[in-house]
């Protein structure tokens, strides 16, 4: 019989006044009991509607059912007939907006913790498992995927899967991509990612760091090498600003750049070199999961004071629900419906307040969201030493631009079809690069679709 409790199994987590000054993982993940327990919340449902709000189309019920039985080992099995990066995907999946939006147990009160499941079952693999992956029988065919993120990893291990060579081709030093240089420790730490990378090197996946494709060899040039068919996920690392006065003052900084900088680069570890400010009160600019991280971050690094400065209300705020909740238990405060003018600086070229206008919604824009208005004579400053702007990225252009017949829309996105194909032949993408910045899952999904397309694309040309 059911677990009919209306609750999950609370996650356990450590206490907010003392990981706001530490990068250990805030959420510390479930004991075999708590699994156990929550899995037997699951109705099984026969029509399945959490697997439809999953991109990579994870076997839910069946996982979990495994789970309630105690066999972890055939419960991981599952995911990992569909999923690459389970222990990723449970960590930093908007589960509340897919998979667990759909549970049937939402109804009526929480749904089941499918994304904590995914994590211990995945965890639990890691700890306990003793069978090394076997890598597939080469049907000797090459493909190559640019970029190590979440899009290009997925795509690389479906295909390896299939029996394909796949080198992936990285631009930094680490594979991962804003697995490694944007998520920040406390929520993802760096060793999973490098055991799932690991898992994909089993199977058979080469990856190549320090290649920037458009600089080192182009597309073209992949081609030539015998590649068949190319797969661009190379994300959307190129930062946006306001143009405003004063971004151009020491202390103001991209979200891209400053996580880089503390996440990659290791800048919050006593014995790395990596120069990061040192700061005292803090602004972030945004109200994504990128601000939160960017404020959470800073806070961690030792800022007294951290501001998120969004022009819309909480109702509006687009990061996630969870990681909101914990920002704010970590002691960051949230300036809403107001917007900065201006970034002021002292007689040495330094940030040191940053002037905003209060705001007020007014009729929905094309978002769907309510417009901000300024609310004239409302202009107030706050007094910082560093501003981050969190305000959205696109893709870098340096692929495009080097490559021929690869077309872009107005926002430097790549045009590629519904599954994955590009305007160039044998060149498919997906993820950011398409889409803009987006969420980890549906980059995965991206991935995965790009993936079947290349194996019938090449086949078709047998």
């Amino acid at each position: 019989m059911a677990n009919m409790a209306l609750k999950k199994v609370p996650m356990p987590e450590q206490d907010p006044n003392v990981r706001n000054r530490n990068f250990e993982e805030v959420a510390q993940g479930y004991t075999e009991e708590m699994a156990v327990e929550e899995a037997t919340r699951c109705l099984n449902c026969k029509n399945k509607p959490c697997v439809s709000g999953c991109p990579v189309n994870v076997h839910i019920p069946e996982f979990i059912a495994k789970v309630a039985a105690r066999d972890f080992a055939g419960a991981y099995a599952e995911i990992a007939l569909t999923n690459s990066l389970p222990a990723i995907c449970g960590r930093v999946c908007p589960q509340e907006n897919q998979c667990e939006g759909k549970c049937v147990r939402g109804i009526k009160g929480e749904p089941v913790g499918i994304g904590r499941l995914e994590r211990f079952v995945a965890d639990w693999q890691m700890a306990n498992g003793t069978s090394k992956v076997e890598k597939p029988a080469s049907n000797g065919h090459k493909v190559a995927v640019v970029g190590a993120g979440p899009a290009g990893l997925t795509c690389a291990g479906d295909l390896a899967k299939m029996g394909y060579e796949v080198t992936v081709f990285e631009a930094f030093h680490a594979a991962g991509g804003v697995l490694i240089y944007g998520i920040p420790e406390f929520r993802l730490p760096k060793d999973i990612v490098a055991k799932e990378v690991g898992t994909l090197k089993e199977m058979g996946v080469k990856i190549e760091t320090d290649m920037v494709i458009g600089k080192v060899d182009s597309v073209d040039e992949l081609f030539e090498q015998g590649y068949e068919a190319v797969f661009i996920g190379s994300g959307a690392g190129l930062p946006s600003f306001m143009h405003i006065e004063g971004e151009d003052l020491l202390g103001v900084y991209s979200a891209n750049e400053y996580l880089t900088r503390i996440n990659l680069m290791k800048a919050y570890r006593d014995g790395y070199d990596t120069p990061i400010a040192k700061s005292k009160a803090v602004a972030v600019v945004g109200g994504g999961n990128v601000a939160m991280d960017a404020a959470r971050c800073a806070k961690r690094m030792g800022a007294e004071t951290v501001y998120i400065v969004y022009r819309r209300s909480m109702d509006e705020l687009p990061a996630r629900a969870e990681e909101v909740h914990h920002a704010k238990e970590e002691g960051i405060i949230f300036k809403l419906l107001n917007n900065p003018v201006k970034i002021l600086g002292d007689e040495n070229g330094r940030v040191c307040a940053i002037e905003c206008i209060e705001m007020e919604l007014g009729e929905p824009d094309a978002s769907g969201r309510r417009r901000p208005l300024p609310k004239e004579g409302s202009n107030f400053t706050l007094d910082v030493d560093t501003v981050i702007m969190a305000i959205g990225t696109s893709p870098n252009p340096l692929i495009r631009s080097t490559t021929t017949g690869l077309e872009a829309n107005k926002h430097g996105c790549l045009v590629a079809d519904e599954k994955g194909a590009t305007t160039k032949e044998g060149v498919f993408a997906g993820g950011d690069a398409v889409t803009g910045a987006a969420t980890v899952i549906l980059a995965m999904g991206a991935g995965k679709t790009a993936a079947q397309s290349i194996d019938e694309y090449i086949k078709s040309k047998q």
